[in-house]
Protein backbone atom coordinates (compact mmCIF):
# COMPACT_ATOMS: atom_id res chain seq x y z
CA UNK A 1 0.00 0.00 0.00
CA UNK A 2 2.91 2.59 0.88
CA UNK A 3 4.66 1.50 -2.23
CA UNK A 4 1.48 2.86 -4.14
CA UNK A 5 1.03 5.60 -2.28
CA UNK A 6 4.80 6.44 -3.39
CA UNK A 7 4.20 5.70 -6.82
CA UNK A 8 0.88 8.15 -6.75
CA UNK A 9 2.84 10.71 -5.15
CA UNK A 10 5.93 10.49 -7.13
CA UNK A 11 3.17 10.51 -10.30
CA UNK A 12 1.65 13.66 -9.42
CA UNK A 13 4.63 15.55 -8.65
CA UNK A 14 5.95 14.94 -12.29
CA UNK A 15 2.57 16.23 -13.64
CA UNK A 16 2.81 19.50 -11.71
CA UNK A 17 6.40 19.76 -12.76
CA UNK A 18 5.80 18.72 -16.53
CA UNK A 19 2.04 19.71 -17.49
CA UNK A 20 2.65 23.45 -16.99
CA UNK A 21 6.02 23.73 -19.02
CA UNK A 22 4.04 21.76 -21.57
CA UNK A 23 1.03 24.39 -22.29
CA UNK A 24 2.21 27.42 -24.01
CA UNK A 25 0.92 30.99 -22.74
CA UNK A 26 -1.33 32.20 -24.97
CA UNK A 27 0.50 35.04 -27.60
CA UNK A 28 -0.69 38.07 -29.15
CA UNK A 29 0.09 37.09 -32.56
CA UNK A 30 -1.88 40.04 -34.11
CA UNK A 31 -3.38 43.53 -33.44
CA UNK A 32 -5.05 44.42 -36.38
CA UNK A 33 -8.25 45.76 -36.56
CA UNK A 34 -7.17 48.44 -33.22
CA UNK A 35 -10.04 50.40 -34.73
CA UNK A 36 -13.72 49.80 -35.83
CA UNK A 37 -12.76 51.67 -39.27
CA UNK A 38 -9.66 52.74 -40.74
CA UNK A 39 -7.93 55.45 -38.38
CA UNK A 40 -4.67 56.28 -37.77
CA UNK A 41 -2.96 54.96 -34.25
CA UNK A 42 -1.37 57.68 -32.88
CA UNK A 43 -1.27 57.96 -29.19
CA UNK A 44 -1.95 55.81 -26.15
CA UNK A 45 -2.66 56.63 -22.90
CA UNK A 46 0.28 55.30 -20.58
CA UNK A 47 4.32 55.02 -21.11
CA UNK A 48 6.10 56.29 -23.80
CA UNK A 49 6.89 54.38 -27.28
CA UNK A 50 10.16 55.43 -29.66
CA UNK A 51 9.83 54.78 -33.39
CA UNK A 52 12.57 56.12 -36.52
CA UNK A 53 11.97 56.24 -39.64
CA UNK A 54 15.10 54.74 -41.53
CA UNK A 55 15.51 56.04 -45.47
CA UNK A 56 18.55 56.77 -44.54
CA UNK A 57 22.05 56.10 -43.14
CA UNK A 58 25.74 53.63 -44.03
CA UNK A 59 27.93 52.03 -41.72
CA UNK A 60 27.67 54.67 -39.14
CA UNK A 61 23.84 53.27 -38.77
CA UNK A 62 24.55 49.77 -39.06
CA UNK A 63 26.82 50.42 -35.63
CA UNK A 64 24.71 51.89 -34.26
CA UNK A 65 22.19 49.15 -34.86
CA UNK A 66 24.85 46.33 -33.40
CA UNK A 67 25.26 48.08 -30.49
CA UNK A 68 22.09 48.92 -29.61
CA UNK A 69 20.56 47.21 -26.41
CA UNK A 70 16.61 46.21 -25.36
CA UNK A 71 14.11 47.55 -24.56
CA UNK A 72 14.15 48.29 -28.35
CA UNK A 73 12.40 51.21 -30.50
CA UNK A 74 10.20 49.98 -33.19
CA UNK A 75 12.58 50.58 -36.80
CA UNK A 76 10.20 51.65 -39.78
CA UNK A 77 12.21 50.70 -42.58
CA UNK A 78 11.88 52.22 -46.48
CA UNK A 79 12.34 49.31 -48.75
CA UNK A 80 14.71 50.51 -50.88
CA UNK A 81 17.45 51.92 -47.81
CA UNK A 82 16.79 47.88 -46.93
CA UNK A 83 18.34 46.36 -49.96
CA UNK A 84 21.08 48.75 -50.46
CA UNK A 85 22.00 47.53 -47.17
CA UNK A 86 21.51 44.28 -46.79
CA UNK A 87 23.70 44.08 -43.96
CA UNK A 88 22.11 45.94 -41.70
CA UNK A 89 18.75 44.66 -42.52
CA UNK A 90 19.78 41.57 -41.78
CA UNK A 91 21.26 42.85 -38.29
CA UNK A 92 17.91 43.67 -37.42
CA UNK A 93 16.30 40.43 -38.17
CA UNK A 94 18.81 38.33 -36.38
CA UNK A 95 18.86 40.73 -33.42
CA UNK A 96 15.29 40.22 -33.46
CA UNK A 97 13.96 44.31 -33.18
CA UNK A 98 10.95 45.16 -33.68
CA UNK A 99 10.27 46.40 -37.19
CA UNK A 100 7.87 47.70 -40.12
CA UNK A 101 7.62 48.95 -43.29
CA UNK A 102 8.02 52.47 -43.97
CA UNK A 103 6.32 53.72 -47.06
CA UNK A 104 6.72 57.29 -49.37
CA UNK A 105 4.51 60.17 -49.28
CA UNK A 106 0.99 59.50 -49.43
CA UNK A 107 0.48 60.65 -52.70
CA UNK A 108 2.74 58.46 -54.38
CA UNK A 109 0.15 55.56 -53.76
CA UNK A 110 -2.87 57.78 -55.04
CA UNK A 111 -0.41 58.07 -58.28
CA UNK A 112 0.40 53.88 -58.50
CA UNK A 113 -1.37 51.65 -56.98
CA UNK A 114 0.84 48.81 -56.96
CA UNK A 115 3.23 50.54 -54.47
CA UNK A 116 2.23 49.75 -51.75
CA UNK A 117 2.04 45.83 -52.91
CA UNK A 118 5.28 45.67 -54.06
CA UNK A 119 6.68 46.83 -50.96
CA UNK A 120 5.11 44.64 -48.98
CA UNK A 121 6.65 42.38 -51.13
CA UNK A 122 9.97 43.76 -50.68
CA UNK A 123 9.69 43.62 -46.75
CA UNK A 124 8.25 40.55 -46.24
CA UNK A 125 10.95 38.94 -48.47
CA UNK A 126 13.79 41.56 -46.24
CA UNK A 127 12.80 40.15 -42.83
CA UNK A 128 10.74 36.87 -43.12
CA UNK A 129 8.01 38.01 -41.59
CA UNK A 130 4.46 40.74 -43.04
CA UNK A 131 4.65 44.21 -41.05
CA UNK A 132 2.33 44.92 -38.34
CA UNK A 133 2.15 48.81 -38.64
CA UNK A 134 2.83 51.06 -41.89
CA UNK A 135 3.60 54.76 -41.90
CA UNK A 136 3.70 56.79 -44.72
CA UNK A 137 6.74 59.21 -44.62
CA UNK A 138 4.61 62.00 -44.06
CA UNK A 139 1.76 60.51 -42.27
CA UNK A 140 -0.59 60.93 -44.89
CA UNK A 141 -3.19 58.13 -45.80
CA UNK A 142 -5.24 58.25 -49.09
CA UNK A 143 -8.16 56.25 -49.27
CA UNK A 144 -6.69 53.81 -51.95
CA UNK A 145 -4.07 53.12 -49.21
CA UNK A 146 -6.18 52.58 -46.33
CA UNK A 147 -7.92 50.36 -48.16
CA UNK A 148 -4.58 48.23 -48.88
CA UNK A 149 -3.65 48.52 -45.18
CA UNK A 150 -7.00 46.97 -44.19
CA UNK A 151 -6.90 43.92 -46.92
CA UNK A 152 -3.63 42.77 -45.91
CA UNK A 153 -4.48 43.44 -41.98
CA UNK A 154 -1.97 46.13 -41.17
CA UNK A 155 -2.30 48.60 -39.05
CA UNK A 156 -1.49 52.58 -40.00
CA UNK A 157 1.04 54.38 -37.08
CA UNK A 158 1.28 57.69 -37.07
CA UNK A 159 2.77 59.62 -33.97
CA UNK A 160 2.33 62.19 -31.11
CA UNK A 161 5.04 64.01 -32.07
CA UNK A 162 7.91 63.73 -34.80
CA UNK A 163 10.81 65.00 -32.78
CA UNK A 164 13.62 67.04 -35.20
CA UNK A 165 16.51 67.04 -32.42
CA UNK A 166 17.28 70.21 -30.41
CA UNK A 167 15.61 70.61 -27.12
CA UNK A 168 14.26 67.41 -25.72
CA UNK A 169 10.06 67.05 -25.86
CA UNK A 170 8.47 66.80 -22.59
CA UNK A 171 7.05 63.82 -21.90
CA UNK A 172 3.08 63.08 -22.24
CA UNK A 173 1.79 59.56 -21.23
CA UNK A 174 0.85 57.36 -24.17
CA UNK A 175 3.12 59.38 -26.61
CA UNK A 176 4.67 57.74 -29.63
CA UNK A 177 7.62 59.60 -30.44
CA UNK A 178 9.04 59.04 -34.18
CA UNK A 179 12.32 60.14 -35.00
CA UNK A 180 13.22 60.39 -38.84
CA UNK A 181 16.85 59.49 -40.27
CA UNK A 182 16.29 60.45 -43.82
CA UNK A 183 19.04 62.18 -46.07
CA UNK A 184 18.23 65.90 -45.96
CA UNK A 185 17.06 65.44 -41.82
CA UNK A 186 19.31 67.02 -39.51
CA UNK A 187 18.72 64.51 -36.44
CA UNK A 188 22.02 62.66 -35.89
CA UNK A 189 22.65 59.41 -34.04
CA UNK A 190 23.66 61.09 -31.33
CA UNK A 191 19.92 62.94 -30.66
CA UNK A 192 18.95 59.75 -31.28
CA UNK A 193 21.11 58.44 -27.82
CA UNK A 194 20.23 61.35 -26.07
CA UNK A 195 16.41 60.75 -26.33
CA UNK A 196 16.79 57.36 -25.75
CA UNK A 197 18.78 58.33 -22.32
CA UNK A 198 15.73 60.59 -21.35
CA UNK A 199 13.37 58.08 -20.41
CA UNK A 200 12.16 54.30 -20.18
CA UNK A 201 10.62 53.62 -23.65
CA UNK A 202 8.45 50.67 -24.30
CA UNK A 203 6.72 49.11 -26.76
CA UNK A 204 4.12 50.44 -29.11
CA UNK A 205 1.95 47.49 -28.05
CA UNK A 206 2.86 48.38 -24.58
CA UNK A 207 1.66 51.63 -25.04
CA UNK A 208 -1.18 51.02 -26.67
CA UNK A 209 -2.93 47.84 -24.92
CA UNK A 210 -1.68 49.20 -21.76
CA UNK A 211 -5.29 51.32 -21.48
CA UNK A 212 -7.43 53.15 -24.42
CA UNK A 213 -5.46 54.27 -27.50
CA UNK A 214 -6.06 57.68 -29.20
CA UNK A 215 -6.31 57.82 -32.97
CA UNK A 216 -6.82 60.44 -35.88
CA UNK A 217 -9.17 60.15 -38.44
CA UNK A 218 -7.96 59.74 -41.89
CA UNK A 219 -8.55 61.46 -44.17
CA UNK A 220 -11.37 60.36 -47.16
Amino acid sequence: MLKKIGWIIIICTLILVLWPSSIKAPQILSVFKLTQEPDVVVRGTSGSALTLDISFGDSALENWIAELEAPYPLLLVDTAWAIRFPDSAELIRKKNIPVALLGKEGAAYEEDSALFTKQLEEFTTLFEKKPLWFRTSDEVFPKLLQEALWKHEINALGSTLRWKGGKLPPHKKGEILTVALERKGKTTLDDIDRLLDSREFQSVEDVLFATDIKTKKIPE
